[in-house]
């Protein structure tokens, strides 16, 4: 399998098997109109299996949900073809419209445009609660 480097773009690295297109779909990568390349179950000495995400389109992308989807990525900027920025981006302490709230009495499901807005409670668990309702995600 061949895949061709990217001149400017992001490159998530090290996404544990199986959750990259979990990944690709919280980014929003299926709506944007760029190259994007979805390994998976690619072979790696230090995880045994990863999968990556290549996206060859200068963009931004929500490094939040990177890090709530997979605190062990790690994201690569890339700009000429050379790297610029490589980090890996930690568990967010609050998520705002990453989760939706299930819910129905939370004041989300009835007011349309307030904010669905987590805030990590436990951070060993990765439990995330809403802000306005208590619910645990």
């Amino acid at each position: 399998m061949n895949i061709d480097s990217i001149q400017n773009g992001v490159v998530i690295d090290h996404i544990t098997a199986g959750r990259g297109m979990t990944l690709y779909h919280m980014l929003g990568l299926d709506e944007i109109d760029c190259p994007v390349a979805i390994i998976t179950n690619a072979g790696s000495k230090r995880m045994g299996k990863k999968d990556i995400i290549k996206v060859d389109a200068d963009i931004d992308i929500n490094v939040d949900v990177v890090g709530y989807v997979d605190p062990g990525a790690t994201v690569n900027i890339i700009k000429n073809s050379l790297l610029i920025e490589k980090f890996n981006p930690a568990l967010p302490s609050i998520l705002t419209n990453v989760l939706k709230c299930k819910n129905p009495r939370c004041v989300t499901a009835v007011e349309q445009e307030i904010n669905h807005i987590f805030k990590l409670t436990d951070k060993d668990n990765r439990v995330y609660r809403c802000l306005y309702c208590e619910t645990k995600h």
